[in-house]
């Protein structure tokens, strides 16, 4: 799978916001700082994860796969993907 430059760009951002995290914990900032940071961070990569499953999707319906049985194995997949957030 071809992972698109805006979600590669998001997931350095996520990175960013981690290193951040980091080093509140490491400074011992307050609690509510900490978890507000946790926070974004946990958007951030919910949302990736979200638009990875969702170009998996796309490209299953438009570019289906010839076998019927795979084609369904791939959708389930990735309807499980989803199901797990």
């Amino acid at each position: 799978m071809k992972i698109d430059q805006k979600v590669i760009n998001r997931a350095k951002r996520a990175e960013g916001q981690l290193a951040g995290l980091i080093r509140m914990m490491e400074d011992e900032r307050e609690c509510m700082d900490v978890v507000t940071q946790l926070s974004a961070v946990h958007s951030s990569i919910d949302r990736i994860i979200g638009i990875v499953v969702a170009e998996n999707l796309y490209e299953c319906i438009n570019h289906p796969d010839e076998d019927p049985a795979v084609q369904q194995e791939k959708i389930e997949k990735a309807m499980q993907l989803i199901m797990r957030k």
